[in-house]
C-alpha cells in the first residue's frame, strides 16, 4: 500500500467510525458467536502475496466485526467501561501515523514534556497535592506491580533488584479481600508469592479493610521475622466497588514505615468531582495512586496515570542505564522508561491532552455526575420491586443486585441463569460477582454515550427476562 492511498482509506475509515458509533446501540452488545467462530472464518495459513485493501476491509466488517463485544455500546454495563470519545480517536489516528517511540526524552522531546504537563492537569484535576509527580502507563496492574516492586526494594534496602530474594526475610503485602486480582499477580511476577500477601476482613458500609486487624497483622509479621513492605488500598474495587479506610491506613502505613498504595483504577476518575472526594479521604499520605482515565475518562484504551510521591525511588527501582540509552550533553530531563516497566513507550499523553482540551473540566465533571445519579436512580428502583433485592446500594455508579422471587430454593442458580440469559438476549450487558457468598449481578453506568434512557431501558430487559425465565 502506497502512502498516497492513507488519505482515500482514512476517509473511508473516519466514515466507517462515524456510522458504526452513530448505530452501534443497533448491534447486539455482546458478540452471540459460538466459541471458534472466527477462528474457523480465518485462513489457516498467511498470504504469499499481498492482498487488496478492499478484500482485507470487507473481511473486517464480515469476519471480525461480528465476534466482538460492542465496549462502545451504550447499554455496555458490564465489568468497568472501558470509554473512548472522538477526540481520543482522532488523538489515536495521530499517535499511529507519528509512530513515535517515548521511552526517553531525546526520543521525542515533545512527547516527554506533554506527558509531564497532562499529568499534572490530571494531578490538579484530582485534587492530589504538588509534590505528587505522574507518568502514564498501560494499565493499573503494570502501575500496581511498579508500585509493589518499588516496595519491596525499599523494603530490602536496595538489595533485591542485585542480589535476588533468595535468603531474604520474606517481604509481605497487605491488601482487603475486596482488592482486584492485579494484587495477587503482582506479588508473583514480583517475587514476593501469594503466600505472603495478607488478605484482611473487610466490613461497614463501604466494605473497606479493617484497619485493627491490618494493625496485629504487621506487628504479628514483624515479630515472626518477616519484612512488612507495602499496603494495597482500594478505593472502587472491582467486584462491588469497596473502599478502604485511605487515612487509617496511611496513618498505620508512617507508623510502621510501610509503602502504601492506592488502587483506584476505576474511582479514581470520580475525584475530579470534589464532592466524592471523601471516598479517599487521606490520599495525599500516600506513596503511590492509580487510576485509569481509559475507564471513566473518555480517554480509550490504554491509559493509566500512576503518581507517585517520590520519583526517585521508582527510578531507583526500574531505571536502567546501559551506553545506548544515554541521552549525551542534557542534564535535569524525564527518560520516563525508568519510570515504568516498558522500555518502549506509546505516545498515550497525545489522547489524553486531547480529551481534556475538548471537553473541559465541566463536561467531565457532569458526565461522571450524571452516571453517578443514574445508577443511583435505578437502585432505588430495584429496591422498591417486590422480587428483587439490591444487595449492595451504589458506591458511585457501581451497585449490585439478584432476582429474588419467593419460593426460589436456589438463588445462586436462578441468577446465574438469569445473567445468561440477559447477556444471551443482546440488548444489554452485565457481569456477575460473588458477595458474601452470594452469587450476584453487577450494574455499573459509566459509557461514554449511555443516556438515562439506557439505563431504564436496561431495568426494563431485566425484569421482562427475568419473569419469563425457567
Amino acid at each position: 500500500m502506497r502512502i498516497e492511498e492513507i488519505r482515500g482509506w482514512g476517509a473511508k475509515i473516519a466514515d466507517w467510525a462515524a456510522r458504526y458509533l452513530s448505530t452501534v446501540h443497533e448491534r447486539p452488545v455482546r458478540s452471540p458467536q459460538a466459541p471458534g467462530a472466527t477462528l474457523k472464518a480465518l485462513p489457516a495459513a498467511p498470504p504469499e502475496r499481498g492482498e487488496d485493501m478492499e478484500a482485507i476491509f470487507a473481511d473486517f466488517e464480515k469476519i471480525i466485526v461480528p465476534g466482538l463485544t460492542h465496549w462502545q455500546h451504550p447499554r455496555h454495563f458490564a465489568y468497568f467501561p472501558c470509554n473512548s470519545s472522538p477526540p481520543s480517536v482522532l488523538a489515536e489516528y495521530l499517535t499511529a501515523s507519528l509512530g513515535v517511540q517515548c521511552m526517553l526524552w531525546q526520543t521525542s522531546p515533545a512527547a516527554t514534556e506533554l506527558e509531564m504537563r497532562v499529568m499534572d492537569w490530571l494531578r490538579q484535576m484530582l485534587g492530589l497535592p504538588e509534590e505528587f509527580q505522574g507518568v502514564i502507563h498501560d494499565t493499573a496492574s503494570s502501575a500496581t506491580l511498579s508500585a509493589l516492586l518499588t516496595a519491596r526494594e525499599k523494603a530490602l534496602n536496595w538489595r533485591g533488584n542485585g542480589q535476588g530474594l533468595s535468603g531474604q526475610p520474606a517481604v509481605r503485602v497487605y491488601c482487603s479481600e475486596q482488592a482486584h486480582s492485579s494484587i495477587d499477580k503482582a506479588c508473583w511476577i514480583a517475587g514476593i508469592g501469594q503466600d505472603n500477601l495478607i488478605k484482611l476482613p473487610s466490613s461497614g458500609s463501604l466494605y473497606g479493610m479493617d484497619v485493627a486487624a491490618l494493625d496485629r497483622a504487621i506487628v504479628a509479621d514483624r515479630a515472626a521475622g518477616h519484612l512488612p513492605s507495602a499496603i494495597v488500598a482500594s478505593v472502587g474495587a472491582t467486584s462491588v466497588g469497596a473502599c478502604d479506610g485511605v487515612r487509617a491506613i496511611c496513618e498505620i502505613a508512617r507508623r510502621h514505615n510501610i509503602h502504601i498504595h492506592v488502587d483506584a483504577a476505576w474511582a479514581g476518575s470520580a475525584m475530579i468531582c470534589p464532592e466524592f472526594r471523601e471516598l479517599w479521604d487521606g490520599v495525599q499520605l500516600a506513596d503511590s495512586v492509580v487510576f485509569n482515565p481509559h475507564k471513566w475518562l473518555l480517554t480509550n484504551f490504554d491509559c493509566t496515570a500512576f503518581f507517585v510521591r517520590d520519583p526517585a525511588a521508582l527510578v531507583k527501582t526500574l531505571g536502567i542505564r546501559p551506553e545506548y540509552l544515554k541521552t549525551q550533553g542534557r542534564d535535569g530531563i524525564i527518560n520516563y522508561s525508568e519510570w515504568s516497566l516498558q522500555l518502549g513507550r506509546r505516545f498515550r499523553a497525545l489522547k489524553l491532552w486531547f480529551v481534556i482540551r475538548a471537553y473541559g473540566l465541566e463536561n467531565l465533571r457532569n458526565l461522571v455526575r450524571d452516571h453517578v445519579r443514574w445508577a443511583q436512580g435505578l437502585a432505588e428502583r430495584i429496591k422498591a420491586t417486590a422480587d428483587f433485592e439490591l444487595v449492595t446500594p451504589p458506591i458511585l455508579s457501581l451497585f449490585s443486585f439478584r432476582y429474588k422471587p419467593e419460593g426460589t430454593a436456589d438463588l445462586d442458580a436462578l441468577n446465574a441463569r438469569l445473567i445468561q440469559a440477559i447477556n444471551d438476549d443482546g440488548r444489554t450487558y452485565l457481569t456477575q460477582t460473588r458477595f458474601q457468598d452470594q452469587f450476584v449481578i453487577r450494574f455499573v453506568v459509566g459509557q461514554t454515550y449511555t443516556t438515562e434512557r439506557d439505563v431504564t431501558f436496561a431495568w426494563e430487559v431485566i425484569q421482562e427476562i427475568a419473569r419469563n425465565i425457567k
